[in-house]
């Protein structure tokens, strides 16, 4: 896990694909954190990402360096533990200018069953499952 943390740390920016209806969608995310040994991010239940990953969990996750990338594929689970909020504030600070523990938008997803893997342009490809 530390690896996966530190790689998409080091690229800053990390983009989730979802699905809408047949049509996938990309976003850029930027917060990713460790909480009870699963690999988590955050989002706002507003949003039509958070729908499209109701309606379809299977999602992933890519992530470049430039000289190598990351893609997490899984199954999305969502948590409303409040720890799990505590977590991503802690995780990620300035996410406290936008949202709030309880103030009910703020949720907390992670993936299940995953596998990521490390690929370079060279071929090298390492497989982790999560």
């Amino acid at each position: 896990m530390k690896e996966i943390l530190d790689f998409i740390a080091a690229c800053r920016l990390f983009f989730l694909a979802t699905d809408e209806g047949g049509q996938p969608r990309v976003r850029p995310m930027g917060v990713a954190f460790e909480y009870k040994g699963k690999l988590s991010f955050c989002t706002n239940n507003t949003k039509k990402v958070f729908a499209q990953m109701k309606a379809n969990p299977k999602a992933e996750i890519c992530a470049s360096n430039g000289e190598k990338w990351l893609r997490v594929t899984g199954t999305v689970v969502f948590s409303g533990e409040r720890e799990a909020k505590e977590k991503a504030l802690e995780a990620a600070p300035m996410l406290k200018n936008i949202y709030k523990v309880d103030d009910g938008i703020f949720e907390i997803f992670q993936f299940e069953n995953a596998v990521a893997v490390f690929e370079d342009m060279k071929g090298n490809k390492k497989e982790l499952k999560l």
